[in-house]
């Protein structure tokens, strides 16, 4: 069941609480769980009650959960005063400051060093006096009720600052998970993507399932017309759109997941569980054909079908899929006039930059003229999942949609056949853009082949000058120079979509305005350098697109926020 109301904002005071019973073992596990999953570096969580109350006991379970390894060995601290834990996904420092004779030995301990960025546990805080707190924190108080069983404790828990908002979230998402009959179940994080979204497995008994915690999107300054980047590009500012998606894909048989339960107002879903076998396979991962041809025939049958640009949410709530619209297309391309030139070293005058806008202007409008189809706008490997065990279209699982557009239908097919971290092959490209057209001229005589090929060719050009922008983003602004490996293959798409006869005046002006990337091949087992690669044969039925050179480079897993 989705829950539609009004749950309420996330709380702005400084202080938030939670009054916890923990009737056995097994309640403190699903705690820690919880606990785990909420806190960041640089937190600070303390621990305090009485001997024998559990603070140990509690903070070995989340020091565990923090770890991944139920096994893992937690010595109590009593006799060291700190232990530290560098873990996969964080550093952890365990306290326990009973035997401190004073809080000025903390500098004796190292405490601001050790502590600095990690997530910090003290059982007896009130020994370390205001030394130890910090404005980030959740306080952990615990008691041994009158009467109770000897398993029993009761937790008063008070987040401050940063915790005070995620103690209130952490409860919303336990509610969640019990409503939904999943309260048994182990919860263990997922490698997302670079957004505030994030994602856990929940594993149960009966059934795994997702955790989709994707709270709102906050709107960023206003770039244009009053308006932010992402109300321009029509990026999805809430879960609304996944779930008016996914159930708009099942319903015409599509692989979406289902979905179990959620409150909308929270931004949190718990979804199926598509398993985790994709598209690509080998060591490093090479694209399937076998499954990239079921991904196309996907593809072909939804752009056969008349698609609504309306789909029910809830009861009450409509999501409206915003028109992959001229104002959209342009602000993304222009991510390489804002980022990826300046990378380069390159500044543009204001009159080349105006010239950029009108010939894309121009080159867009023969795609926007045709029939709008569900763009998905993710539609590539890290977004497809295998499924065995269906048959035909179902056998490909369907991820990451909730900024789908009604726009022209080349674009996820170039986002398929040019998958901007790994290497499709060429002649796979090719086969998978025959194999579309012929499906498509079997469903309606008049497809226009000719068209397409322009569309897919410009939509190509149009999406690999966004990355471009966007890889140069992720190096510059967020620190994430992983990203600049992908540039070299990112050009060369891009060299080879401009190579289409109807883009000539585009492609002058990127050559007169845009310099190619530093090329930095990465010399790996089973990695080739960048190398010039021969146009195979085109298969018959295949739409024509340009010749160009390929490269190949090992993927990358992160992902950027705004659609690839």
């Amino acid at each position: 069941m989705i829950d539609s109301r009004n749950t309420g904002p996330v709380p702005t005071n400084p202080v938030a609480h939670w009054d916890v019973t923990l009737p056995d073992e097994a309640a403190t596990g699903r705690l820690a769980m919880d606990l785990a999953a909420m806190l960041r570096p640089g937190d600070l969580v303390t621990l305090d009650g009485d001997l024998g109350a559990g603070k140990t006991t509690l903070a070995r379970a989340l020091i565990r959960e923090l770890a991944g390894d139920p096994e893992l060995e937690v010595p109590s601290p009593t006799f060291t005063l700190l232990q530290t834990y560098d873990l996969p996904r964080q550093r952890v420092v365990h306290a326990d400051l009973y035997r401190l004779g004073d809080p000025s030995e903390l500098d004796e301990l190292g405490w601001s060093e050790q502590t600095d960025g990690a997530v910090t546990l003290v059982e007896w805080p009130e020994r370390g006096g205001i030394a130890v707190l910090q404005p980030d924190r959740l306080e952990v108080h615990i008691t041994l009720p009158t009467g109770g069983s000897e398993t029993m404790r009761r937790l008063r828990l008070f987040g401050f600052g940063r915790l005070a908002g995620a103690l209130f979230r952490m409860k919303s998402i336990r509610a969640l998970i019990d409503q939904t009959g999943f309260g048994p179940a182990q919860r263990r994080h997922l490698q997302g993507d670079a957004s505030s979204r994030s994602y856990e497995r929940l594993i149960g008994p009966r059934r795994n399932a997702i955790l989709m915690n994707a709270p709102r999107r906050p709107d960023g300054p206003a770039v244009r017309g009053g308006k932010p980047y992402s109300a321009i590009a029509h990026l999805a500012e809430d879960v609304k759109p996944f779930v008016a998606m996914a159930r708009g894909l099942r319903e015409r048989g599509f692989s979406a997941p289902a979905i179990y339960g959620g409150d909308l107002e929270a931004g949190l879903l718990i979804i199926e569980d598509l398993g985790d076998e994709g598209v690509l396979g080998g060591t490093p991962p090479v694209p399937l054909p076998e499954r990239y041809e079921a991904a196309v025939d996907v593809l072909a049958a939804l752009h056969v079908l008349d698609l609504p640009a309306s789909l029910p949410v809830a009861p009450g709530i409509e999501h409206h899929i915003p028109t992959y619209d001229l104002a959209a297309l342009l602000i993304e391309a222009e991510l390489l006039l804002d980022w990826y030139l300046p990378h380069c070293g390159v500044s543009l005058a204001a009159d080349a930059r105006q010239s950029f806008r009108q010939l894309w202007a121009v080159a867009l409008g023969p795609a926007l003229a045709q029939k709008k189809v569900w763009v998905l706008r993710d539609y590539h490997s890290p977004n497809l999942m295998w499924l065995p065990n269906r048959e035909g279209l179902a056998r490909i699982g369907l991820l990451d949609f909730q900024d789908a557009v009604m726009g022209p239908p080349g674009y996820d097919l170039v986002s398929l056949g040019q998958d901007a971290r790994i290497d499709v092959p060429e002649s796979l490209e090719l086969a998978l853009l025959g194999r579309y057209a012929k499906a498509r001229r079997e469903a309606d005589p008049t497809f226009d082949v000719r068209g397409f090929a322009a569309s897919y060719a410009v939509m190509g050009a149009q999406r690999a000058t966004k990355i471009l922008g966007i890889f140069a983003r992720l190096n510059h602004r967020d620190r994430k120079p992983a990203y600049l490996r992908h540039l070299p293959r990112i050009w060369n798409y891009l060299q080879r979509c401009l190579a289409f006869t109807d883009l000539e005046a585009l492609a002058s002006w990127y050559k007169d305005h845009v310099p190619a990337p530093e090329a930095r091949p990465r010399f790996e087992a089973g990695v080739r350098a960048p190398r010039a690669a021969a146009r195979p044969a085109a298969p018959a039925g295949a739409p024509p697109a340009p010749p160009g050179p390929t490269t190949d480079a090992t993927p990358e897993t992160p992902r950027e926020p705004d659609p690839t």
